[in-house]
Protein backbone atom coordinates (compact mmCIF):
# COMPACT_ATOMS: atom_id res chain seq x y z
CA UNK A 1 0.00 0.00 0.00
CA UNK A 2 1.74 3.25 -1.05
CA UNK A 3 2.11 6.53 1.39
CA UNK A 4 -0.35 9.59 1.29
CA UNK A 5 1.84 12.18 -0.78
CA UNK A 6 2.83 14.57 2.34
CA UNK A 7 4.59 17.87 3.40
CA UNK A 8 8.55 17.74 1.94
CA UNK A 9 9.15 18.18 5.54
CA UNK A 10 8.18 15.10 7.23
CA UNK A 11 10.77 12.81 6.90
CA UNK A 12 9.20 9.00 6.05
CA UNK A 13 11.43 7.30 8.65
CA UNK A 14 10.26 8.76 11.78
CA UNK A 15 6.70 7.43 13.10
CA UNK A 16 6.43 10.81 15.79
CA UNK A 17 7.66 12.84 13.15
CA UNK A 18 4.72 11.89 10.45
CA UNK A 19 1.99 11.61 13.28
CA UNK A 20 2.92 14.64 14.76
CA UNK A 21 2.44 15.97 10.38
CA UNK A 22 -0.58 13.90 9.82
CA UNK A 23 -2.31 14.44 12.86
CA UNK A 24 -1.44 17.61 14.54
CA UNK A 25 0.01 20.48 12.51
CA UNK A 26 -2.28 22.59 11.39
CA UNK A 27 -5.20 21.75 13.01
CA UNK A 28 -7.01 24.66 14.48
CA UNK A 29 -6.30 24.63 18.55
CA UNK A 30 -8.20 26.52 20.94
CA UNK A 31 -7.48 25.25 24.35
CA UNK A 32 -5.53 27.68 26.50
CA UNK A 33 -2.98 24.66 27.61
CA UNK A 34 -2.42 23.07 24.30
CA UNK A 35 -1.47 26.89 22.89
CA UNK A 36 0.54 27.51 25.91
CA UNK A 37 2.36 24.37 25.14
CA UNK A 38 2.70 25.00 21.47
CA UNK A 39 4.10 28.87 22.15
CA UNK A 40 6.76 27.20 24.52
CA UNK A 41 7.41 24.29 22.19
CA UNK A 42 7.81 26.61 19.47
CA UNK A 43 9.87 28.97 21.36
CA UNK A 44 12.38 26.50 22.51
CA UNK A 45 12.70 25.51 18.86
CA UNK A 46 14.58 28.54 18.37
CA UNK A 47 17.87 27.50 16.93
CA UNK A 48 16.97 24.35 16.83
CA UNK A 49 15.36 21.26 14.56
CA UNK A 50 11.53 20.74 15.23
CA UNK A 51 12.98 17.35 15.32
CA UNK A 52 14.85 17.94 18.55
CA UNK A 53 11.97 19.99 20.22
CA UNK A 54 9.33 16.97 19.14
CA UNK A 55 11.34 14.04 20.58
CA UNK A 56 11.59 16.01 24.11
CA UNK A 57 7.47 17.05 23.78
CA UNK A 58 6.68 14.36 27.20
CA UNK A 59 9.81 15.91 29.03
CA UNK A 60 8.70 19.44 28.55
CA UNK A 61 4.81 18.09 29.63
CA UNK A 62 6.36 16.34 32.78
CA UNK A 63 9.06 19.19 33.65
CA UNK A 64 5.96 21.96 32.77
CA UNK A 65 3.46 20.61 34.84
CA UNK A 66 1.54 19.10 31.64
CA UNK A 67 1.57 23.05 30.86
CA UNK A 68 -0.91 24.02 33.50
CA UNK A 69 -0.57 27.83 33.26
CA UNK A 70 -1.22 28.80 37.26
CA UNK A 71 1.04 25.86 38.40
CA UNK A 72 4.11 27.17 35.44
CA UNK A 73 3.43 31.11 36.66
CA UNK A 74 4.06 29.69 40.15
CA UNK A 75 8.08 28.33 39.63
CA UNK A 76 10.18 30.05 41.66
CA UNK A 77 13.66 30.51 40.91
CA UNK A 78 14.48 27.20 42.73
CA UNK A 79 12.44 25.57 39.92
CA UNK A 80 14.40 26.97 36.77
CA UNK A 81 17.31 25.71 38.23
CA UNK A 82 16.05 22.35 39.22
CA UNK A 83 14.99 22.26 35.42
CA UNK A 84 18.43 23.38 33.64
CA UNK A 85 19.29 19.81 35.27
CA UNK A 86 16.71 18.16 33.70
CA UNK A 87 17.78 16.49 30.37
CA UNK A 88 14.31 15.62 29.03
CA UNK A 89 14.12 19.41 28.00
CA UNK A 90 16.56 22.20 26.42
CA UNK A 91 18.42 23.41 29.06
CA UNK A 92 18.99 27.00 28.14
CA UNK A 93 18.19 29.34 31.09
CA UNK A 94 16.81 31.93 28.90
CA UNK A 95 14.36 29.89 26.80
CA UNK A 96 12.99 27.97 30.47
CA UNK A 97 12.88 31.19 32.21
CA UNK A 98 10.11 32.40 29.27
CA UNK A 99 8.32 29.66 29.61
CA UNK A 100 7.40 30.54 33.54
CA UNK A 101 7.50 34.55 32.05
CA UNK A 102 5.21 33.57 29.98
CA UNK A 103 2.79 31.25 31.36
CA UNK A 104 2.67 34.71 34.00
CA UNK A 105 1.53 36.98 31.20
CA UNK A 106 -1.52 34.49 30.18
CA UNK A 107 -2.40 34.85 33.91
CA UNK A 108 -2.24 39.10 33.48
CA UNK A 109 -4.44 38.45 30.24
CA UNK A 110 -6.59 36.06 32.17
CA UNK A 111 -7.51 39.19 35.04
CA UNK A 112 -7.99 41.51 32.72
CA UNK A 113 -10.82 39.79 31.14
CA UNK A 114 -9.25 38.47 27.99
CA UNK A 115 -8.30 35.10 26.73
CA UNK A 116 -5.18 33.54 25.23
CA UNK A 117 -7.50 31.70 22.82
CA UNK A 118 -9.48 35.30 21.43
CA UNK A 119 -5.44 37.36 21.70
CA UNK A 120 -4.18 35.17 19.27
CA UNK A 121 -6.89 34.03 16.71
CA UNK A 122 -7.24 37.96 16.52
CA UNK A 123 -4.46 38.04 14.32
CA UNK A 124 -6.38 35.55 11.98
CA UNK A 125 -10.03 37.27 12.34
CA UNK A 126 -10.93 34.16 14.56
CA UNK A 127 -10.61 32.25 11.40
CA UNK A 128 -7.89 29.71 9.90
CA UNK A 129 -6.07 31.31 6.28
CA UNK A 130 -5.73 29.04 3.83
CA UNK A 131 -2.46 29.40 2.09
CA UNK A 132 -1.92 27.49 -1.70
CA UNK A 133 2.20 26.83 -1.20
CA UNK A 134 3.42 24.40 -4.29
CA UNK A 135 6.90 23.76 -2.46
CA UNK A 136 8.46 24.50 0.52
CA UNK A 137 10.39 27.18 -0.31
CA UNK A 138 7.69 29.60 -1.20
CA UNK A 139 6.08 29.17 2.49
CA UNK A 140 7.47 32.42 4.37
CA UNK A 141 9.44 32.41 7.53
CA UNK A 142 7.15 35.28 9.16
CA UNK A 143 4.08 37.46 7.85
CA UNK A 144 2.80 41.12 8.46
CA UNK A 145 0.34 38.81 10.40
CA UNK A 146 3.05 37.27 12.75
CA UNK A 147 4.61 40.10 13.01
CA UNK A 148 1.93 41.87 14.53
CA UNK A 149 0.92 38.94 16.79
CA UNK A 150 5.25 39.01 17.89
CA UNK A 151 4.53 42.89 18.57
CA UNK A 152 1.75 42.54 20.47
CA UNK A 153 2.93 39.47 22.57
CA UNK A 154 5.74 41.19 23.55
CA UNK A 155 3.80 44.26 24.46
CA UNK A 156 2.10 42.22 27.01
CA UNK A 157 5.46 40.72 28.21
CA UNK A 158 5.80 37.56 26.52
CA UNK A 159 9.20 36.26 25.69
CA UNK A 160 11.05 33.71 22.51
CA UNK A 161 8.06 35.08 20.48
CA UNK A 162 9.61 36.63 17.93
CA UNK A 163 7.78 37.21 14.27
CA UNK A 164 9.59 33.56 13.08
CA UNK A 165 8.39 32.16 16.23
CA UNK A 166 4.70 33.44 15.52
CA UNK A 167 4.60 32.26 12.37
CA UNK A 168 5.69 28.68 13.24
CA UNK A 169 3.33 28.83 16.28
CA UNK A 170 0.29 29.73 13.74
CA UNK A 171 1.19 26.68 11.44
CA UNK A 172 1.48 24.29 13.64
CA UNK A 173 -1.77 25.44 15.79
CA UNK A 174 -3.92 26.11 12.29
CA UNK A 175 -4.38 29.65 12.60
CA UNK A 176 -2.87 29.11 8.87
CA UNK A 177 -3.09 26.10 6.60
CA UNK A 178 0.66 26.25 5.33
CA UNK A 179 0.50 22.24 4.27
CA UNK A 180 1.58 22.12 0.72
CA UNK A 181 -1.50 22.17 -1.81
CA UNK A 182 0.11 18.42 -3.22
CA UNK A 183 -0.25 17.71 1.14
CA UNK A 184 -3.55 15.13 1.47
CA UNK A 185 -3.74 17.07 4.74
CA UNK A 186 -4.50 20.28 2.63
CA UNK A 187 -7.48 19.75 1.58
CA UNK A 188 -8.77 17.78 4.89
CA UNK A 189 -8.35 21.15 6.88
CA UNK A 190 -9.57 23.39 4.28
CA UNK A 191 -12.60 21.30 4.55
CA UNK A 192 -12.54 21.08 8.12
CA UNK A 193 -15.05 23.94 9.72
CA UNK A 194 -13.10 25.92 12.10
CA UNK A 195 -13.22 24.77 15.54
Amino acid sequence: MSQPRRCEWAPEGDPEYLAYHDLEWGVPLHEETKLFEMLTLEGAQAGLSWSTILHKREGYRRAFAGFDVARVARFSDRDVERLLADPGIVRNRLKVGSTVTNARAVLALRDAGDGLDALLWSFTGGVPLVNRWKALQDIPSETPDSQAMSKELKRLGFRFVGPTVCYAFMQACGMVNDHLTTCFRYEELRTTPAG
